[in-house]
C-alpha cells in the first residue's frame, strides 16, 4: 500500500480529559509543542465543555491563547452544544489566532447522548446541522463525529442503519467530514470495513471520512488497517495511548500515535510524523503523567533504530 493518511493528534483533549490528576496549562501546551515538532499538523487542542462536566478542560480558552500561531497547523476545538461553538468562535477575537477547527459531537444511542449531552439521537443531529452551519458562518471549518458507532456502553450494539441516517442527515450540512468513533473499543475489522464501506457509498466525495478508535479490547490497530482499506483517509490517535471517555464506563486509551505511525510508516503509508521525536514525546508524556501510559512502541522502541546484526 502507497499512500498518504492523515493523521490528528488528539492527546491536548482526548487524551486528558479522563485523566484525575489536573494538568497544567503549561504542560497541556508543552504536550501541543512536542506533537508539532514530531510533525503533527492537526491538533485537537481543547475541549469546550462546561467545567465542572470535565474539570481537565476548565483552562481550554487559556491553552488557546498559548498556542503558537503556525500558519501550518490548525487547531480543533471540541463542540458539544451551540454555547462550546460561541466560545470557540471567542478565541478568535480581535487579533487572536484562536480555534481554526469546531469539532461537534452527535451521538448514536440514546442512552449514551442523555448522559453525554444530554440529548436524544434526534435532539443531538438538530443541534448539530445549527452549530456546523454557524461555525462556518463565523469563518470556522467544521467536522463532526459520531459517537458510539461501533457500540454503546448502556445499549450494546449499535444498528448499522442507525449511524447512516444520522450521517446522511448531517452530512446535508457539509461538514469537512463525518468520523466515526468506536467510543469504547468494541469494534473489530470486519464491522469497521463494513461501516465505512457503506458510509463511503453513502457520502460525496467533498466529505472525507475520519475515524476514530479506542484500544480497550486491543483491535485499534487492526481498525486502522480495515479503515483504510475501507476509504478513509484521515485517523485520530492519541500521544503515549492515553485517553477515555468520562462518560463511557470501561473505556480505555485511544490508540497511540507512536504505535499507528510505526505501523504505518513500515507498510509504506506516509504519514508525515517522526517516529524518533514521537518517542521523545510520548516518554516526556509519562513523566508529566507520573505513570507508564499504554504505548507498545514506547516500551519496544523503533526497530530500525534498534540496528541490526550483520554478523548474522
Amino acid at each position: 500500500m502507497t499512500r498518504t493518511v492523515e493523521m490528528v493528534e488528539v492527546g491536548p483533549r482526548d487524551g486528558l480529559q479522563n485523566e484525575a490528576t489536573i494538568v497544567s496549562t503549561a504542560d497541556k501546551v508543552a504536550l501541543i509543542d512536542h506533537a508539532i515538532a514530531a510533525g503533527s499538523r492537526r491538533i485537537e487542542a481543547a475541549s469546550f465543555v462546561h467545567p465542572k462536566r470535565v474539570p481537565q478542560m476548565a483552562d481550554a480558552e487559556d491553552v488557546i491563547a498559548r498556542l503558537p500561531d503556525r500558519k501550518d497547523v490548525t487547531y480543533i476545538g471540541l463542540c458539544l452544544n451551540k454555547r462550546s461553538v460561541l466560545r470557540v468562535v471567542a478565541t478568535r477575537d480581535g487579533n487572536k489566532r484562536g480555534v481554526d477547527e469546531a469539532g461537534c459531537v452527535a451521538v448514536a444511542s440514546d442512552a449514551f447522548g442523555l448522559r453525554n449531552q444530554g440529548q436524544t439521537i434526534d435532539q443531538c443531529v438538530r443541534e448539530n446541522r445549527e452549530m456546523i452551519r454557524f461555525a462556518k458562518a463565523e469563518g470556522l471549518k467544521a467536522q463532526v463525529t459520531i459517537a458510539t458507532a461501533f457500540g454503546c456502553p448502556f445499549e450494546g450494539p449499535v444498528p448499522v442503519e442507525t449511524v447512516l441516517r444520522i450521517a446522511s442527515e448531517l452530512a446535508e450540512e457539509e461538514p469537512l467530514e463525518i468520523a466515526l468513533a468506536d467510543t469504547i473499543g468494541v469494534g473489530v475489522p470486519g464491522q469497521v470495513e463494513e461501516l465505512f464501506g457503506r458510509l463511503r457509498e453513502l457520502l460525496p466525495e467533498t466529505i472525507a471520512m475520519r475515524a476514530h478508535f479506542h484500544d480497550t479490547r486491543n483491535t485499534g490497530i487492526a481498525n486502522i488497517w480495515a479503515a483504510l482499506g475501507a476509504g478513509v483517509d484521515v485517523i485520530d490517535a492519541s500521544l503515549g495511548g492515553l485517553g477515555g471517555c468520562p462518560f463511557a464506563p470501561g473505556a480505555a486509551g485511544n490508540v497511540a500515535t507512536e504505535d499507528a505511525a510505526y505501523m504505518l510508516s513500515r507498510s509504506g503509508v506516509e504519514t508525515g510524523l517522526d517516529l524518533d521525536k514521537l518517542l521523545t514525546a510520548s516518554q516526556w508524556l509519562e513523566r508529566v503523567m507520573g505513570k507508564p501510559l499504554p504505548s507498545k512502541l514506547a516500551k519496544a522502541g523503533d526497530f530500525v533504530a534498534q540496528g541490526t546484526d550483520n554478523d548474522g
